[in-house]
């Protein structure tokens, strides 16, 4: 992997949305068959285009979290609810969300979606409260 300033500022954002799991653990336990996947999701996704000015970071979770919900990306839903949390998504606006997404992607995708969030937000309740 190739490890400069981007890299390094793409996993310093990994780390403040989805703590060391989504951050260190990722990166230090690749492979030789996904490493070079970390080093692209590390230094352009997170390094480049989530730190692009235009759209703020809580901005940035919603239009994420509406486009894993109309592909139907389940477990990305859930590691990226995570981080809009960190982000400063509320319930509310989750919520939200998920009821709109049934308008535009069906009601199944926003029922994977209700499903992802109510674990989610039961988590983060839970860490709150411990």
């Amino acid at each position: 992997m190739i490890k400069d300033s981007q890299y390094d500022a793409g996993l310093e954002l990994r780390r403040q949305m989805f703590g060391a799991a989504g951050a260190e653990d990722q990166v230090e336990n690749t492979t030789d068959l996904n490493d070079k996947m970390q080093e692209v999701v590390t230094r352009y996704c997170f390094g480049d285009i989530w730190q692009r000015e235009g759209l703020d970071r809580k901005t940035r979770s919603l239009v994420t979290l509406a486009m894993l919900v109309a592909t139907g990306r389940s477990h990305e839903i859930r590691i990226h609810l995570r981080g809009g949390i960190a982000n400063g998504l509320t319930e509310e606006e989750i919520r939200e969300l998920m009821l709109h997404s049934f308008l535009y992607c069906g009601i199944p995708a926003a029922m994977d979606g209700f499903r992802a969030a109510e674990e989610i937000l039961a988590e983060s309740r839970e860490t709150a409260n411990a």
